[in-house]
Parts: structure tokens; C-alpha cells; sequence
């Protein structure tokens, strides 16, 4: 099992000062890998509700760029892998994106995952100026276009939605012949189209049948393009609920003591490859208690 922490940039974590020592202090820890998420902004009403029927956190309406947040991750670290889980993809070109992500993938020598997703807040979609209707189609030709420029000498590419002319794009990623990409979602055509085209998954801690479902339909999408499933990585966000005492073992795959968490994180994960990743920022504001309950996590799960 690998161990992750998220990157702190929501609420009061939201300092790059902040940011750069907690990383470098979550390095020294030994984990293998540091996240950031992405969140353009936060609806006093969302439309359709947070993910769950809780009210979204306020400190959401808080948050540092996760590129740039990387940036600052990968300047305070050496030897760490560092990701997005998830980037939505959709809110620019993607050759801009391209060339943001071989940007981070040169400074950080070569430790970046790219982790790609589609959100699912309608509010940030109209504020990006981005249509809603359409995504999973937008999503696959912006892995043809990210595809094609870090695979080709001579980019070019013509599609529904972007032309790229005969060029020159350079220069490429230091990862050959690009950087990992991980795809999340949690719908069957999500899970299709991680078997099919991505490196990974970006998936949550829940319920193992839940979680095995899943698996399933990327799996065999997998096997039906010829891929082999288990070369496949899978990375399960945890947004961690830390309890002091015992809670209610029906959801400990998000709440309860750290031993609890622990304890059905190992479940989850069933190859050395599969990787958890625990985000501590919806359970203290204390950066000390944040590093606290990391090595807490570390030593329960290594």
C-alpha cells in the first residue's frame, strides 16, 4: 500500500508559506505522494446539494489554484509524487493545460501524476463559461489533444471542438512518453473510460461491494481494449472524519478513530500498488494537528 496526504490549501491551510512548510513536514514523514483538489468556488446554495446531502464546507470558498498549489509542493519537496485528484479538465484548452502540466512535470523532475476529472457543480461550469451538456465527450478529446502533444514531435491535431495546425510544442514532459494520467468518477461510463484510456483510477474510500462494482466495469473495459487490469493504479481519496472515540462501524470508510480508518483503508486496497490518500483539512484547522494526525496514519498504515 502507498500512503498519500492532501496538499493543504482549503480554509486556513490556504497560505503558500503554509502550504511549502506542511509539505516538506509531510515529506519527512516518508509518505509516497502529496494531492491537491480543485475547487473554483462555493455556492451558498448549490442547485443540486454537496455530494453526500451535507451542506458543502464553508472552507471550500477558500482555496489556492491547485496548479499553482503544486508548484509550490513540488519547490518544498524532493523525492514525493505529486497529483491532482482531480483536476477538472474541462475549464481550459487543453492544449493550455498541456503545457501548464509539462511545466510542473519539469520542476518537480519528473514526479508528477496527472489525475483528471469532470466535477459535478453545474455553478462552476457557468462561472468558467464551460457548457455543462457534453463532458464526457469534451473529456475524451482532451485526452486526444494532451495525447498528442506530449506523444508527437510534430503536434497536430482536428477534432469536434479544438484544432491544433502542424506544430512544434515543446518542450515535452521529463516523463516519457508522458506523465501518468488517472481518471475519477463513479459512474459506469466514468469506469469505462478509465480501463480504456487511463493509466488509473481516482477513486474514494466506500463500502467494498460498492468499490468492487466499480472495479468490475473498469476491469473489464480494460480486458475488452486489450489492456491488463491489473497494470491499472487505483488511488482511494479518503476526506477523513477523525473521531476520538469508536463511531459506527457501518462508516468507517470516512469517520471514526484513526485505527478505525485504518483498519478498512487496508481492505480496500489489494495490491502494493494501490495507494490511499487522506485528506486531514475537513477535520482540524490546526496545522499541527494536521501533521499530528498524519503520522498517526502513517504508523497505523505502514
Amino acid at each position: 500500500m502507498r500512503i498519500g496526504f492532501s496538499v493543504p490549501q482549503f480554509g486556513p491551510f490556504a497560505d503558500p508559506d503554509r502550504t511549502a512548510g506542511m509539505c516538506a513536514a509531510l515529506e519527512a514523514l516518508g509518505c509516497h505522494a502529496l494531492w491537491v483538489a480543485d475547487r473554483l468556488l462555493a455556492p451558498l446554495t448549490p442547485a443540486e446539494g454537496y455530494p453526500g446531502g451535507k451542506p458543502m464546507p464553508a472552507r471550500y470558498g477558500t482555496h489556492l489554484d491547485p496548479l499553482l498549489a503544486l508548484g509550490v509542493a513540488a519547490s518544498a519537496t524532493a523525492r514525493v509524487r505529486l497529483g491532482s485528484s482531480t483536476l477538472n479538465a474541462l475549464w481550459q484548452p487543453p492544449l493550455v493545460l498541456a503545457r501548464a502540466l509539462t511545466t510542473l512535470d519539469l520542476i518537480s523532475r519528473g514526479r508528477l501524476d496527472v489525475g483528471l476529472g469532470i466535477g459535478w457543480m453545474r455553478e462552476e461550469y457557468a462561472a468558467a463559461g464551460v457548457p455543462w451538456q457534453g463532458r464526457g465527450a469534451r473529456l475524451e478529446e482532451t485526452l486526444d489533444v494532451l495525447d498528442a502533444v506530449w506523444r508527437s514531435e510534430r503536434v497536430v491535431h482536428t477534432g469536434p471542438l479544438w484544432t491544433v495546425a502542424e506544430s512544434t510544442v515543446l518542450p515535452k514532459p521529463l516523463q516519457s512518453p508522458r506523465p501518468p494520467i488517472l481518471l475519477g468518477g463513479f459512474t459506469p461510463h466514468a469506469l469505462e473510460r478509465v480501463g480504456r484510456r487511463a493509466d488509473g483510477w481516482l477513486g474514494a474510500s466506500m463500502p467494498l461491494p460498492h468499490l468492487d462494482g466499480l472495479w468490475a466495469v473498469a476491469a473489464e473495459a480494460a480486458e475488452r481494449a486489450g489492456r491488463d487490469p491489473a497494470a491499472l493504479r487505483r488511488v482511494f481519496r479518503v476526506n477523513a472524519d477523525v473521531t476520538k472515540a469508536d463511531a459506527d462501524p457501518a462508516g468507517t470508510h470516512h469517520r471514526g478513530t484513526v485505527r478505525q480508518i485504518c483498519e478498512h483503508l487496508r481492505g480496500v486496497c489489494a495490491a502494493e500498488t494501490d495507494e490511499v490518500l487522506v485528506d486531514l483539512q475537513l477535520t482540524t484547522d490546526s496545522p499541527e494537528e494536521y501533521l499530528d494526525l498524519a503520522s498517526e496514519f502513517m504508523a497505523e498504515l505502514a
